[in-house]
């Protein structure tokens, strides 16, 4: 669980403002890369704080709105399909993290990078392994990037329904790969993550053969159609 003392090894005489920085959505096929940055309070440590991804929808949104309520400065930014298919995910995601850090005002003296790498970025930077399960500041931005994320499906969803994005947020989940197979990709895809298209032709056939038979049979069954070999007993 992150801890305010986490944070607080870095401060000095010099280094008085520390921002974390998160992202969320580099593994979906579908939908921008986002990523947040944060500067909190020095005691600010509200209960349950903890890697986006080890809380549950309900308490990723309580904690959005408490960190946006009294979080000295945040800035969510993002990375769009055509940014990440031209430089790659990992660079996109080090550019969302960079624009977050960019609109945080005031200017960190430090930030903290969930993660590796903290290549190119102007404001010094240390990056942080499991940042998000270390440092409040890191964790409250991976909940800002993960909940607006979210979000950005469930519109995306509104927009293309027969992709599911609502339910499975753009990763591939074998329903979305047959979903990309059977209606093609939309513009919220990432072309460079479709090459299961190619690599699992054959098997996403096979599973979209059996989806049209299994919805013409549900049709006949409401129609009262059946053949000899499935009349009802």
């Amino acid at each position: 669980m992150p801890t305010l003392e986490f944070d607080r090894q870095f401060l000095t005489d010099t280094c008085c403002v520390i921002a974390g920085t998160d992202e969320a959505g580099r593994g979906p096929l579908a939908g921008p890369v986002v990523a947040a940055a944060c500067i909190l309070p020095p005691d600010f440590l509200p209960e349950g704080l903890d890697d986006s991804k080890k809380l549950t929808e309900k308490k990723r949104e309580k904690l959005f709105d408490l960190i946006t309520e009294n979080a000295v400065s945040y800035c969510i930014a993002s990375a769009s399909p055509e940014e990440i298919d031209q430089y790659n995910i990992l660079e996109a995601s080090l550019l969302a993290m960079r624009r977050a850090i960019e609109g945080l005002t005031p200017q960190p003296d430090l930030v903290l990078v969930d993660g590796c790498i903290n290549r190119g970025f102007t404001t010094p930077a240390k990056a942080i392994v499991s940042g998000d399960a270390l440092s409040p500041s890191i964790a409250a931005a991976s909940i800002l990037a993960k909940v607006t994320r979210d979000r950005m499906c469930i519109d995306m969803d509104a927009e293309y329904p027969q992709y599911g994005f609502a339910k499975h947020k753009g990763y591939p989940t074998p329903a979305h790969k047959l979903a990309v197979y059977e209606f093609g990709p939309c513009p919220y895809h990432r072309r460079s993550f479709l090459s299961f298209l190619e690599k699992d032709r054959k098997k996403l056939a096979a599973a979209l053969e059996k989806k049209q038979a299994e919805a013409n049979a549900t049709v006949n069954e409401d129609n009262g159609f059946y053949r000899d070999n499935e009349l009802p007993h």
